[in-house]
């Protein structure tokens, strides 16, 4: 599937108001940065993408990502019994990294699944705020794994997409953004499980409703582009994408159902747009991305090419946990892409 465009949906899911979401944003204070902005201007990707773009840097969060928004915010909910018994969570690497930050900022403890494929950097970040880290072979076996730790343990689950406190952490992002860079024609956001993007779109419409929001999500791990195909929250089988950030197996109710009222259409990109992504920015922007922090230059060299040209855009990079070795395989492969000026997407 290459996208979903989402018409004439129903409303169902309550989205944060706006002061719901200034109010996040005051609640978590300076533990978060309001992270920079950056106009690209010039070079290969003026030919590449003929837009305005305006860049959203949440690589320089604390942690190195946009996850402590939501993780601070569910941490800091916590009354003094479930903080005593401490929290737990599951991911690929940054939402583990964000809770044990949220954890150790709040005064608690953190035990965190981690999959076997997990970058040793992140690992080390994660252990290095004190979280006690457990590796799992595979996603669907991390999460049967947290939810264990939870049973067993009575620590509390730091979701990493779903649920109303997570929207309002991210949502805070989208609001800092509109009010950065106003008038924006379209806002770019990468998605893994949809809570980044629900968020996102939940504050862009509350401030510029003909603003569009538009997602980007990896070809082999499309949950959310299958969910809004199929009306529903489906799982998918496997996730086979180097955006391991955006590798989520399944979609979740209220993710979903913010994301299918508030935004107007997902596209899918490859590994080796993404890649190609990771090289233009690292060579214009001198930003070094892991793949999902990519994805949305990777949507700007694809499927969006056209349809935004012209436009005023902004794009969410959204992370860069990515140790040195990685990095340079795929910006040598993606360097190789863009020497051929993007060959066009095959059908």
């Amino acid at each position: 599937m290459d996208q979903a465009v989402l018409t004439d949906i129903e409303p169902v899911t309550p989205a944060p108001t706006l002061a719901e979401i200034e109010a996040a944003r005051a609640r978590i204070g300076d533990r978060v940065l309001t992270t920079p902005v950056h106009r690209w201007r010039g070079g290969l990707a003026d030919r590449l993408t003929p837009a305005e773009l305006w860049l959203k840097l949440e690589l320089f969060q604390v942690t190195g990502t946009f996850k402590p928004r939501g993780a601070l915010l569910n941490v800091m909910a916590l009354d003094a019994d479930q903080r005593a018994r401490g929290v737990c969570a599951v991911s690929a690497g940054n939402h583990a990294i964000a809770t044990a930050f949220a954890a150790q900022a709040q005064g608690t403890t953190a035990k965190v699944v981690m999959l076997a494929k997990s970058s040793p950097v992140r690992v080390a970040k994660c252990r290095s705020y004190g979280a006690e880290v457990v590796i799992a072979e595979d996603v669907h076996r991390g999460f049967d794994a947290v939810k264990e730790i939870e049973r067993a343990e009575g620590r509390t689950m730091i979701h990493p997409f779903e649920g109303p406190i997570v929207a309002r952490g991210t949502a805070t992002v989208g609001l800092e953004f509109m009010r950065q860079v106003p008038d924006l024609d379209a806002v770019v956001v990468p998605v893994g499980g949809g809570g980044l993007i629900a968020g996102i779109a939940a504050a862009v419409k509350a401030i510029n409703p003909d603003c569009a929001v538009v997602g980007v999500e990896p070809e082999g791990a499309d949950t959310l582009s299958r969910s809004l195909a199929a009306g529903e929250p489906v799982r998918i089988d496997q996730v086979r994408t180097i955006a391991d950030s955006l590798g989520a197996p399944y979609a979740a109710a209220y993710s979903f159902g913010l994301a299918r009222q508030c935004v107007d259409r997902v596209v899918t990109i490859s590994d080796d747009e993404m890649r190609a992504g990771m090289a233009l920015l690292f060579h214009e922007m001198k930003l070094a991305v892991e793949p999902a922090g990519a994805a949305t230059t990777a949507g700007l060299l694809g499927p969006l090419r056209e349809p935004l040209a012209g436009k005023r855009v902004g794009l969410i990079v959204c992370g860069a946990n990515i140790d040195l070795a990685r990095f340079s395989r795929h910006v040598e492969i993606g360097e190789a892409i863009l020497e051929g000026m993007i060959e066009p997407r095959q059908s």
